[in-house]
């Protein structure tokens, strides 16, 4: 082989490398992998040590009194809401997640029931591990500067059962209304909540297709998105 067909045939070996071995470095040794899912912390369960002697003993819950629930429960710092889509990078498979703690909301408790319920968004204040899918975010994608703020308000009441009261999780079935990029809709949605030391904790998702909410579509030269990502939160609630 002469030598400038040598140089030729490495010239396209190293282009390959470059294209194809490039973004398997990136995401399997540079990129952070994507944060979990948002979830409630998983609850403790003390168990009792075994015994050769049974003794029978009366099951009981305790119920906190409705009137120690009831008013009006603010959103706190520790809350947070974000997107998570799948992507793929020229061949390699990944996530991208972006997240803000820059939340707003409140609900509201009567009568064992959650009357009303809503938490804003500050969409411009998304943050994932990469700066230039931040910057499609906040421009064409999302279009933050026209559509800074996204919100959910509750449009059907919630009855709180005696575990619930109690502190236990409590998985629920509701529907709302979401405005996304300046567009409303209702949603419906899998809520899973707990009361602990004076906290409410909200746990959710909610699947965005994104035709549906005039999203275009976020896939850009060598990076292919999915046609939906899922809207995750974790809210916190105290007084």
């Amino acid at each position: 082989m002469k030598k400038w067909t040598r140089r030729l045939v490495l010239g396209v070996v190293l282009l390959l490398v470059g294209v194809v071995g490039g973004p398997w470095v990136y995401i399997n040794l540079i990129k952070q992998d994507a944060p979990e899912a948002l979830t409630l912390e998983p609850s403790t369960t003390t168990i009792a040590p075994e015994s050769s002697t049974t003794i029978a003993v009366e099951s009981t819950t305790t119920t906190a009194p409705a009137s120690t629930i009831d008013g009006d429960w603010k959103i706190f710092a520790e809350s947070i809401v974000g997107y998570r889509v799948k992507e793929t990078i020229i061949g390699q498979k990944t996530e991208g997640v972006g997240r803000t703690s820059e939340i707003t909301g409140s609900l509201t408790i009567a009568d064992e029931q959650v009357t009303a319920a809503e938490f804003t968004v500050d969409m411009t204040t998304l943050v994932s591990d990469s700066t230039r899918r931040d910057r499609q975010v906040n421009t064409r994608i999302l279009d933050t500067k026209t559509f800074p703020t996204s919100t959910f308000v509750l449009t059907k009441p919630i009855a709180l059962t005696p575990e619930a009261l109690a502190g236990s999780d409590f998985t629920v079935e509701t529907t709302g209304t979401l405005t996304l990029r300046g567009v409303t809709k209702d949603v419906d949605l899998t809520l899973v909540a707990r009361l602990v030391d004076d906290v409410i904790e909200v746990n959710g998702s909610i699947e965005i297709v994104f035709t549906d909410w005039s999203i275009p579509d976020p896939s850009i030269s060598g990076i292919i998105v999915v046609d939906r990502g899922l809207l995750e939160f974790l809210l916190r609630f105290t007084r």
